[in-house]
């Protein structure tokens, strides 16, 4: 069984005992339970279920396991013949959420 959620404009694909690791939900610490509410499709062995946009009464229940921070990206914008270039760089916030079940 699994479930095809939305979460901060991006859709994960879950299952029961699956770690996911989604953008940094602010509101949680570790060991809070979050709920997803927005669940577009859900396949229970030959049953499937697909929401209009999302499905009603069901919902996924994980645990927040850790807040960490991503590989650092660098960006590099570079000028040719101007001997000019720029570089910065980027640490994207996450966090990592372990499903425990999903109900409907």
């Amino acid at each position: 069984m699994y479930a095809i959620i939305d979460n901060s404009g991006r859709q994960y694909k879950v299952e029961e005992g699956v770690t996911i690791a989604t953008e940094k939900q602010k509101n949680y610490k570790e060991g809070d339970t979050i709920e997803f509410n927005r669940v577009l499709m859900l396949k229970n062995g030959e049953d499937t279920k697909i929401g209009k946009p999302y499905l009603e009464n069901v919902k996924v229940v994980g645990k927040v396991l850790e807040n960490v921070k991503g590989k650092k990206i660098r960006i590099v914008k570079f000028r040719s013949r101007k001997n000019s270039k720029t570089i910065k760089g980027h640490r994207q916030t996450y966090t990592n959420v372990l499903i425990q079940k999903i109900e409907y």
